[in-house]
């Protein structure tokens, strides 16, 4: 299964030639490849698969999405390595 998983922008910046992120999931920090958003900026939610953000979402959006998602644990594993820590929000994180 492919899941694109809502998350924080922390912090952007360059490598490579590509436009970056480093994206906090409700306690997991992963990087990101915004070239696909280039709107989004540091404090917005973007929806990441692979390792690119493919959209952006508005914060109860993103909170609403990674709540179900903690209720499909497994599913959220086999994305991001790792699950959701239990309860945390991704404001909690920041």
């Amino acid at each position: 299964m492919c899941l694109g998983i809502p998350g924080r922008v922390l912090e952007t910046y360059e490598s490579a030639g590509l436009r970056m992120a480093r994206v906090d999931f409700g306690g997991i920090r992963r990087e990101a490849c915004l070239e696909y958003t280039p709107e989004a900026g540091v404090g917005d939610y973007v929806v990441v698969h692979v390792g690119f953000a493919i959209t952006t979402v508005d914060e109860t959006e993103a909170a609403r999405t990674l709540a179900v998602l903690r209720a499909m644990s497994d599913a959220v594993a086999g994305e991001l390595g790792e699950p959701l820590p239990a309860g945390k929000s991704t404001e909690e994180s920041g």
